[in-house]
């Protein structure tokens, strides 16, 4: 059998001292998270965060900054994933645009309304990388290259 894991991205957005979280439905119940998703096929990681939040918050993100590549398993019988996660800024807001399906709402939460709602966190990565990005973890995005349909 081979081993694959899944890659996701997430982005850590930070404004006032307040994070941008969405709460959506999981097969464990309700959960908060960043804005997150699956890297799809013919796209690089810069452009599968930009559409993940998005669609998940009606916010346009522009990444600035790699937090962490994260490799993450809940239990040995679960999948695995790599996770890279971005810092940046939002702008031109879509009040009008539907979220992805199975969001329920998005929040600005504090660092301290975060670590509260720690047993509702989608996984402990949520809180890990708010603190990386807190501590100042930034590298720079020419760290991730792409090379699509490269001869």
């Amino acid at each position: 059998m081979v081993w694959k894991p899944h890659v996701t991205v997430a982005a850590v957005i930070e404004r006032d001292e307040r994070f941008l979280l969405v709460e959506e439905t999981t097969t464990r119940g309700l959960a908060f998270n960043q804005p997150a998703g699956h890297l799809e096929n013919g796209e690089d990681l810069i452009d599968a965060v930009k559409r993940e939040v998005k669609e998940e918050t009606a916010w346009c993100f522009e990444p600035e900054a790699v937090i962490a590549v994260q490799l993450w398993r809940r239990a040995p019988e679960t999948p695995s994933f790599v996770r890279f996660c971005f810092s940046g800024s939002v702008n031109n807001h879509d009040m009008d645009q539907t979220l992805d399906d199975g969001i329920i709402a998005t929040h600005w939460l504090s660092r301290n309304d975060i670590y509260a709602r720690q047993q509702q966190l989608r996984s402990p990565l949520v809180l890990q990388t708010v603190d990386e990005y807190l501590k100042g973890t930034r590298h720079p995005l020419t760290l991730l290259q792409s090379f699509l349909d490269f001869p």
